[in-house]
């Protein structure tokens, strides 16, 4: 894949596969083999740590040592949550309008900071356990607090948003505020899954690839497989990206070297408290792994 804008940077496609857990890991392993075989060759993978409170080392060890394999053929994997959905109902009004949006996959509206460090370090320690440590994050649903965004920089390089993908900045002892570096513009792209979504997703996902941009991110699920009109509109993007675009990460785009742990934070790095999860058989993530 080549290509450049007319201003000189180079074109690239960032793709996305959400929605990774033992439950969902045989369409999630064939839609990764099917982007192989259309030229994508690096993809970022988003994993869910313990969807019904089970970790995922225990649950499917074939999908951990698939991720594993990926990670060393490539592709970047990033924490997608704590188990991707709300703990609890809300009546907070952005709980409400997520609600509205049928946006149960909003996991972190209506948390306190307090409860967002508790879902973000035990779901990163559960895939550090299973020796997936992740590179990067990205909220279920794009739902973003600013507590969960102060929470980041203590553990990952990176996180996404909907627009664009930020490189995050370790954050110092005496600095109470988290910082990141914001990105280039990338609107992600997806198709959506409701009744007339499902209908109109696949043509505006399509309009959406021909947009001049530098980079064009593309966010897959593992349902877009049970429907044939979104794979044939994926597949007509990607033809047609795999002629001047070339392939990176998320970790690519944020602009960040891949590192080992210890060098990742440095030894002022600020650790989180040891806390618990109910109903997560007593986890706590009180030292690093």
């Amino acid at each position: 894949m080549r290509g450049e804008t007319p201003t000189g940077s180079p074109r690239t496609i960032a793709v996305a596969l959400h929605g990774i857990e033992p439950a969902t890991f045989e369409p999630c392993a064939l839609i990764r083999d099917w982007l192989y075989d259309h030229g994508v060759e690096r993809v970022t993978l988003l994993v869910i740590p313990a969807r019904d409170l089970h970790p995922v080392g225990e649950r499917s060890p074939e999908m951990v040592d698939w991720l594993r394999e990926r990670r060393m053929a490539g592709d970047s994997i990033a924490q997608h949550g704590f188990r991707h959905v709300r703990p609890r109902a809300g009546g907070s009004p952005r709980q409400l309008l997520a609600a509205a949006h049928g946006q149960r996959g909003a996991e972190f509206v209506g948390l306190d900071s307090e409860e967002t460090r508790r879902a973000v370090h035990a779901g990163w320690r559960l895939l550090k356990l299973a020796g997936i440590e992740p590179d990067g994050f990205v909220a279920p649903a794009y739902a973003y607090t600013s507590a969960l965004r102060a929470t980041l920089s203590l553990k990952f390089q990176w996180w996404a948003g909907l627009l664009r993908v930020h490189r995050a900045q370790p954050r110092l002892e005496a600095d109470e505020r988290a910082s990141s570096q914001i990105g280039g513009l990338a609107p992600a792209l997806s198709l959506a899954t409701g009744p007339l979504s499902r209908v109109l997703s696949p043509a505006l996902l399509r309009a959406g690839s021909l947009l001049p941009t530098s980079t064009l991110r593309l966010d897959i699920h593992p349902a877009d497989l049970s429907h044939p009109r979104h794979m044939m509109a994926l597949e007509r993007v990607l033809a047609r990206a795999g002629t001047h675009r070339s392939a990176i990460t998320y970790e690519q785009l944020a602009g960040v070297e891949r590192t080992s742990p210890a060098s990742r934070f440095g030894a002022g790095a600020q650790l989180l408290p040891a806390v618990n999860i109910d109903g997560s058989k007593g986890l706590t993530a009180d030292r690093p792994a």
